[in-house]
């Protein structure tokens, strides 16, 4: 997050923004208070787990060590007035470090800027208040004030890591200095993207007009008794260098075909994702600027594209008639245009310039999102074998020259040359019962993972009657193999325990361009026509591009109707792969109110005590893609309504754009607590609530918004149960890495529940690191949990083992989640948001005209009543 002016970054675990001005929290002019420490203490750590409690495991983190030179005193803030005009970070740098050289005796060592308004200096300037300085740069002079807004003593870091000095805003601002010192050498010379830095030793052109650039991360971060810089590998997709026509037309797959640029041959549409595509792109020109009889390639930046071409596309000349942009470039400027047909693009100063005389400089990168079809490029080159990424990051501690940069040396920092060895714990896994009948009527999960063989559902449904409806040609899925997939999916629940008929009441084929609701509706009437009922089932058969007709399909069943639907992809259909039916399976029983497995009681006792009921709580908010404008959030809540915590029910609001706490928190809580006393005959007693998507710099809101309202919603309803919040983060940069390959699993990774509340946590915070899945490919991310509220007064191994077991009731696979399930569950719905509009409105959430967020919630529909106790989000 960041304040709207001149803020200061705060960078200490993922929190952007923060306080400008003294450290002790007074807001400076323009700034805020959005980092301020909070005015309802979080919960503190009772202690760490016990060393008994699961297998030691020696570890090795990303972290490097750092120490900070003895005396090294007080840091000074300076508030820098930018010149009129000149908003680029790398522009400014330029005009700081040329007023700092220009100013040898009162600037004798150099200081640190952050690129927005924030110098830092190691020594006191000798002016008081505010000074203005002229930095001449060639024949243009720039106005630079300096204002002195606080003095840091680094002597609190010291304190703070060993736990005598609470997380306020002077801790922070320290810092925030840091992490300015050790960013400033990378800066000056690499491309980078808030906390990464990006250089092209290794790149993979991934066509599109994207080339990937590996890359570093670098995080300051504070632990107990030490501070770390976490550094970790990254991943940047950036513009394709070269002339902007060619990069244009490899967008759009139009290469070696300038004229497709035309409006004769580009659609708006096309138009559109293109301009979308390389909005903020920085390009240079060589046309009308001459020096010593040379042109001077000027750097600018991409506003928008022109919807004519060159050769219609007509301006006013400066005391002049109106002029095409191809005749001002043929007959002004000697330039006649090869393509004058192609369209233009309109720079930030408002000049229009024909495509083809525009080139793009090397190692910008993509601000936007990579279009989808590019992700698993992507994906393929930032996986890294846990042991290739490990020799990276050591590869980066010279890559990063710690040990050389004076910037680093200047603020004290002395910092060790191998990643910190750290000690873990793996905790034992819980055990899974499934029905009594079974085969195996448990299991014990083993590196993350167990299987169906010779166990039947804890709970299996009935399906007495179904319907297929296929939408993908015959031609393609014909009668042959929807007959086998029939008698796969059968099969596939008979094996589980699930009963279910034969065969389909009906199986029919469908176009997916049709009306999808009025075609689903007519197979139902058919249904009941030919059976007496209505279907308990709907088994849709999609295309592989199908996501619209699942969007209606998911609309028409889980809202319209009230009837469970299973969507299947026919190539796996065909391919008929016991694993994927088995999957199918899990979801399928679940959705129909069945349990697929329960946790042995005696391993989650707080779970399952019959004196002290207990509800478990997940939450998530999922925001609009980068770049659309005007389009909602959408915030969902899943909490328990059994006392196994293996059945949830879930709802769901749209919300404020990429607003991240939850706007209608009290009244979703009341009606989750309302659906678990339905379910079970009374509201609980203790409240287990596992928060998603918040960062450290929003903490502080959540104990003073969200936690409030949690509360009202129990107290209007006559309750006041225990309540333990538990903030999950995903969107950090910690790794582990066993120091002994034999301590790690198949892929290399540390096993799945290898817990961390040492050396790199936080030095006050109650919150620990736990990686609860086993590894598939590259190298596998924990979660980090911060307990913000206890009332229950968990132990630290209580707490550890019990979110342990929560990531094993998955009801969608047979393998551990990452995260407790129900912030699992949570972050499914959320995804099913657009599920819940009428596809007949065609409402875009991903496009850009302008809709009311009122319009949104307005169109917005909740799941049909008959649904609402079932997991119809599986």
């Amino acid at each position: 997050m960041s304040s709207t002016t001149a803020s200061v970054e705060q960078t200490h675990g993922g929190t952007h923004g923060g306080p400008r001005g003294s450290v002790s929290g007074t807001p400076h002019r323009g700034g805020g208070r959005r980092g301020a420490a909070s005015l309802v203490p979080a919960a503190q750590r009772p202690a760490h787990g016990n060393e008994n409690d699961g297998r030691q495991i020696k570890v090795i983190s990303n972290h490097f060590e750092f120490g900070i030179k003895p005396n090294q005193g007080t840091i000074y803030h300076y508030d820098v007035i930018l010149p009129e005009g000149k908003s680029s970070a790398s522009e400014i740098f330029e005009i700081l470090n040329t007023l700092q050289a220009a100013e040898p005796e009162l600037f004798s060592r150099p200081g640190v800027y952050d690129g927005r308004r924030n110098l830092f200096k190691t020594f006191e300037l000798p002016f008081e208040g505010a000074r203005e300085f002229v930095v001449p740069m060639g024949p243009v002079e720039y106005r630079v004030t300096l204002t002195h807004v606080a003095s840091i003593n680094t002597e609190l870091l010291q304190s703070f890591i060993q736990g005598v000095q609470s997380h306020d805003n002077s801790v922070l601002t320290a810092i925030t200095v840091l992490n300015v010192a050790i960013r400033m050498d990378p800066k000056m010379k690499w491309s980078y993207s808030d906390r990464s830095f990006f250089t092209d030793t290794e790149k993979r052109d991934i066509g599109r007009g994207m080339v990937l650039w590996r890359g570093y991360f670098q995080s300051v971060r504070p632990a107990i008794g030490r501070m770390l810089i976490n550094v970790d590998v990254s991943t940047a997709a950036t513009y394709k260098p070269g002339p902007l026509i060619d990069l244009a037309l490899e967008f759009l797959g139009r290469q070696g075909n300038p004229n497709a640029l035309s409006p004769s041959q580009l659609s708006e549409w096309e138009r559109i994702r293109l301009q979308g595509f390389i909005l903020g792109i920085k390009v240079t020109t060589s046309h009308g600027q001459l020096d010593q009889g040379h042109q001077i390639p000027r750097q600018r930046v991409v506003k928008k594209l022109s919807s004519e071409g060159a050769s219609s596309l007509a301006f006013e000349v400066s005391h002049g008639p109106q002029m095409t942009v191809a005749n001002y470039f043929r007959g002004k400027l000697n330039r006649p245009l090869l393509y004058p047909d192609v369209i233009c693009v309109e720079l930030s100063t408002g000049a229009l310039i024909p495509l083809e005389l525009c080139d793009v400089p090397p190692g910008q990168i993509v601000r936007g999102q990579v279009p989808p079809d590019m992700t698993p490029a992507l994906i393929e080159f930032s996986k890294q074998h846990p042991n290739d990424r490990l020799a990276s990051i050591r590869n980066g501690y010279s890559v990063l020259e710690y040990g050389r940069s004076s910037y680093i040396q200047e603020f004290g920092m002395v910092v060790e040359n191998e990643p910190l060895g750290i000690q873990g714990r793996v905790l034992d896994a819980p055990t899974l019962k499934y029905h009594p009948v079974s085969k195996q009527p448990t299991a014990k999960p083993r590196d993350g993972s167990w299987n169906l063989i010779d166990r039947h559902m804890y709970s299996p449904s009935t399906v007495p009657n179904w319907i297929v409806i296929i939408y993908e040609g015959q031609q393609r899925f014909d009668k042959v193999a929807a007959d086998q997939m029939t008698s796969n999916f059968v099969k596939s629940c008979g094996a589980t325990g699930m009963t279910i008929n034969s065969q389909p009441t009906l199986t029919r084929w469908e176009q997916g361009q049709g009306h999808i609701s009025q075609q689903l509706q007519a197979a139902c009437d058919e249904c009941r026509h030919r059976s007496g009922h209505l279907p308990m089932l709907i088994v849709v058969i999609l295309p592989e591009e199908g996501n619209s007709i699942y969007a209606a399909v998911k609309y028409f069943g889980d809202v319209t109707v009230g009837i469970a639907t299973q969507c299947m992809k026919s190539q796996k259909c065909i391919s008929g792969s016991p694993h994927y039916y088995a999957n199918v399976t899990l979801k399928l029983n679940a959705k129909l109110g069945g349990v697929n497995a329960i946790l042995e009681p005696q391993d989650v006792s707080f779970l399952t005590d019959p004196e002290n009921p207990t509800i478990v709580m997940g939450t998530h908010v999922v925001h609009p893609a980068s770049g659309s404008v005007d389009r909602p959030s959408f915030a969902s809540l899943v909490g328990s309504i059994d006392n196994n915590a293996v059945r949830y029910v879930s709802t769901m609001e749209v919300q404020t754009s990429r607003k991240e706490l939850i706007e209608a928190m009290e009244s979703m809580c009341m009606y989750v607590l309302k659906q678990y006393r339905d379910a079970t005959g009374q509201f609980p007693k203790r409240l287990l609530f596992y928060h998603g998507g918040v960062s450290e710099g929003q903490f502080a809101a959540v104990l003073e918004n969200e936690v409030p309202l949690i509360r009202s919603a129990c107290e209007k309803l006559g309750i006041q149960p225990k309540i333990t919040l538990i903030v999950v983060g995903k969107r950090h940069r910690v790794r582990f890495f066993p120091k002994s390959a034999s301590d790690g699993d198949r892929s290399g990774n540390c096993p799945a529940g290898t817990v961390v509340d040492t050396d790199i946590v936080d030095p006050v915070r109650f919150d620990f690191f736990l990686l609860s899945h086993g590894g598939l490919l590259g190298t596998s991310r924990p979660t980090h949990y911060n307990v913000l509220v206890d009332d229950n007064n968990f132990t630290a191994d209580d707490i550890q083992s019990l979110t342990y077991a929560l990531c094993h009731i998955n009801a969608r696979a047979t393998t551990t989640a990452a995260i407790p399930v129900p912030l699992y569950y949570a972050e499914i719905a959320c995804s099913r948001a657009r599920c819940h509009f009428d596809p007949q409105l065609h409402l875009d959430l991903d496009n850009t005209e302008t809709v009311t967020l009122e319009a949104f919630r307005q169109a917005f529909q909740q799941t049909h009543e008959s649904m609402r106790n079932h997991m119809y989000f599986c």
